[in-house]
């Protein structure tokens, strides 16, 4: 093994990806070979970046965690360390029943890292990132933590209150990523609508994308989690006079019942979640939402899930993802209610839902055969390149198929004509 190669694993969502890229610039630049996601044991030091949001990703990440400490005790690797949400949240109990780990650090502890190989943190590598997106695309995180006090949701407890980055200082991450051939910006925070109400005393996100939009060589810039409360509406006339803002706004709405709204704590009503839905559907056309769900959660009537269905259907969203609800530690729901929706009648739901959704997803897709749409091509795969629209994020939402023998190049954008359509995908040919 070699014992100046560190491979770090990270599980979970693009927040903990950006995380990542920063940690490997630092331990890059600290003069380590580097390595992300290998299953190739002949780096000398592993470091996971865990996820503890919900259930099932607390059991990949303890999973992933017992992987390497097989592969340690067996003299494999060296070093074993355990980074992220996870070890923020359950520190003391993974300490006790996973003492192999060398030390656990939490989300907030890069210079703890660093030290423990040997580094110290650089403030002047503070904006740069070694990426291991694809490099047409990456996420820029604009913020950490969250202020909303939604009942099931752990990441306040994980990450803390919000904290915006300056202006600037996302403008800066932003050139670098330019620089390094980066086309297709996606914007990421536990809550955009909030961005810079912190730091400004008013919402930023509007000018933060005046800023970037003077960045030409990013042809598409793409905007993740808008909380439907306070939502910033000056962002509306931007996305829809500006073609290089995706047409696509992803604002999870959770649920639609006021009963279940409350419950949920979010700071929401139907009427608002409805009018801020309908004002973005009329005033920006051939817009495509996102929203994402949770059936399960305490409280829940069979009256309010069959509610929900009857909104998902009336509304349309051209994107659509539902989890159960899990019942997590520290939540308000966790210390108020009683989760005794039984979890076979959660997946039920689910899938009614999803069903649902294929459906009016194969309806909006069929509708597109015979249209020319500019698509950012990802990667080849088998007999096709696979790539995307504006309408659709990576590793979220449905893909573009083109088969191989056009030969086109993965990061670059063709016109392409839709041939035929499936309930999630779409094919087609270049033009």
């Amino acid at each position: 093994m070699n014992r100046k190669k560190i491979n770090i694993v990270t599980l979970g969502c693009s927040k903990n990806v950006v995380d990542s890229e920063k940690l490997l610039r630092q331990i890059e630049k600290g003069g380590f070979t580097i390595m992300h996601d290998s299953d190739d044991y002949s780096a000398g030091t592993v470091i996971i970046n865990t996820c503890g949001f919900i259930n099932d990703a607390k059991e990949e990440s303890i999973g992933t965690i017992l992987r390497f400490v097989r592969a340690k005790k067996a003299g494999r690797i060296d070093n074993l360390y355990v980074m992220g949400c996870l070890s923020e949240r359950y520190m003391d109990e993974l300490k006790k029943e996973i003492p192999e780990v060398n030390r656990y650090f939490g989300v907030h502890d890069m210079s703890g890292i660093l030290a423990e190989i040997g580094l110290k943190y650089r403030n002047d590598l503070s904006v740069e990132r070694s990426l291991t997106t694809p490099g047409h695309y990456a996420w820029l995180k604009v913020s950490e933590g969250c202020d909303r006090s939604c009942s099931f949701c752990a990441i306040p407890a994980i990450r803390g209150k919000c904290i915006s980055r300056p202006v600037d200082e996302v403008v800066e991450e932003a050139k670098l990523l330019a620089g390094a051939g980066v086309r297709e910006l996606i914007l990421i925070a536990q809550d955009l609508s909030y961005y810079g109400l912190d730091l400004y005393k008013k919402q930023m996100l509007p000018g933060l994308i005046r800023e970037l939009l003077k960045i030409e060589s990013f042809e598409w810039i793409r905007l993740h989690y808008l909380y439907p409360a306070n939502f910033p509406a000056e962002i509306i006339p931007l996305i829809r006079d500006n073609p290089r803002i995706c047409r696509y706004i992803d604002i999870p709405i959770q649920h639609i019942t006021n009963r279940m709204l409350d419950l949920m704590k979010r700071s929401h009503n139907r009427k608002e979640t409805e009018t801020i839905l309908k004002r973005l559907k009329d005033e920006i056309p051939g817009s495509v939402i996102r929203t994402t769900l949770i059936v399960g959660h305490p409280g829940e009537t069979q009256k309010d899930f069959l509610e929900l269905k009857r909104f998902i259907s009336e509304f349309r969203f051209g994107r659509l993802g539902v989890f159960a609800y899990s019942h997590e530690e520290g939540t308000y729901s966790y210390n108020n209610y009683v989760d005794k929706i039984p979890d076979s009648i959660k997946q039920s739901r689910i899938s009614e839902i999803m069903a649902l959704q294929q459906d009016i997803s194969s309806e909006m897709n069929e509708k597109l055969v015979g249209q020319i749409m500019k698509v950012l091509i990802d990667r080849r795969e088998d007999k096709f390149f696979v790539g995307r629209t504006e309408y659709d994020s990576p590793e979220v939402d449905q893909e573009f198929l083109i088969p191989v023998e056009y030969k086109l190049k993965p990061g670059n954008f063709y016109r392409v004509m839709i041939t035929h359509s499936s309930d999630f995908d779409l094919f087609g040919k270049p033009v």
